[in-house]
Parts: C-alpha cells; sequence; structure tokens
C-alpha cells in the first residue's frame, strides 16, 4: 500500500521587490547560481535592480584579496555572477562612511573605502556593522519581475539589519523559508534534488 501527500507549490508574492526587501528563491528554482539563494535588493526600479546573495561563502581569507586589509574576522560572500573582480560592502554606520548611500533603514552601501580600513585598524569590532561582497546580483528592465511572475522567488519584507549583516549562518536559506511556516516549512527539507531522496 501507497501513500501520496499532495503539496501544493503554488504561492502568491504579496509583498512587492523593494530596497531593502529579501528574495528567497523557490527550492526547485533550477540555476547554477541561485539555487537556495536569499538575495537583499539594495536598489529596485522599472529600469533594474540588483542585490546581494547572503548564503553563498567564498573559502579565502580577505587578505587574500586585498593583502593591506586590517586584521579582522570577516567572511566574503559571493554577492552575485556580475562583477565579480570587485569587493562591496554594506554597513549599518550611515553617515560615518563618506560617500555611502542609504538602501534601507540603517543600511548603506559603500563608501570611501580607505575610511573603512581605518575604522576596522583603530577597533576589529567595528566588523559587525560590514558585510563585504565579491560581485553582485543584477536584474534588467522587466528581468526580475518577470522571474517574479514565474514564481522563482519568494518576496520578504525586511529582515533585522543584525541578520543581513551577520556572514556566519550557512543556512538561512532553510530558516528563512521553515520561518514562513506551513508548505515553506516543509519545502525547506526538500533535497536539492529530489532524485537523491
Amino acid at each position: 500500500m501507497y501513500f501520496f501527500i499532495v503539496i501544493d507549490f503554488d504561492f502568491a508574492n504579496n509583498n512587492q521587490p523593494k530596497p531593502g526587501r529579501v528574495l528567497i528563491s523557490e527550492p526547485f528554482l533550477n540555476d547554477a547560481f541561485f539555487t537556495r539563494s536569499v538575495v537583499y535588493l539594495c536598489d529596485y526600479s522599472p529600469n533594474g535592480s540588483f542585490g546581494f546573495v547572503l548564503n553563498n561563502f567564498l573559502e579565502i581569507d580577505i587578505h587574500e584579496l586585498i593583502p593591506d586589509f586590517p586584521d579582522v574576522d570577516v567572511r566574503i560572500s559571493v554577492g552575485g555572477p556580475v562583477d565579480k573582480s570587485n569587493l562591496f560592502f554594506i554597513h549599518s554606520l550611515g553617515d560615518r562612511i563618506p560617500n555611502s548611500q542609504r538602501i534601507a533603514g540603517d543600511l548603506h552601501i559603500g563608501g570611501t573605502f580607505d575610511f573603512v580600513k581605518k575604522l576596522l585598524l583603530e577597533d576589529k569590532e567595528n566588523a559587525k556593522y560590514f558585510r563585504f561582497f565579491i560581485g553582485y546580483s543584477g536584474w534588467d528592465e522587466g528581468q526580475l519581475e518577470s522571474e517574479l511572475d514565474e514564481k522563482s522567488w519568494i518576496v520578504l519584507k525586511k529582515l533585522p539589519d543584525t541578520m543581513i549583516l551577520d556572514d556566519g549562518n550557512d543556512d538561512l536559506w532553510k530558516d528563512l523559508m521553515s520561518k514562513l511556516g506551513g508548505k515553506f516549512q516543509v519545502m525547506a527539507n526538500f533535497p536539492r534534488n529530489p532524485s537523491d531522496n
């Protein structure tokens, strides 16, 4: 005797994308880069959007990329497949970092990198206010909207800044899916490849 459980995988995006919101890839997204990704949106407009993947990490030390970087304990995330030769950063220090731009809430992007290094040299604890990325995730005009229509992404409202800046959660996708509850909690435990079951 066999028992089958039918799960409705359909969902509606009740939240619209905008800066400061988070995209969670649907569990069966078949994409070499974005499988089970969590993306923090830094900018959103009809002309295009960009953000950073929060749960894809490089297993190298930041000093291998930037030899004169202060001796602080930070993980580098792979923010996306675009412009992977550049280092990007977000932070919660606002106008203390010259030339930074506000994303949403207390989070800002970019700024004068030499000033960032100076802050980290002064006090290693300042690293908790930063998140570093190689590359970014970008969408051309209409591309993200099309992917949302295809239900490739679940849009979440703003997460706490501390969660965005946390570079230690390798299970972020699973944690967020579980917190959504119901069928999303069930999907959070599916194997990446259904044939592995």
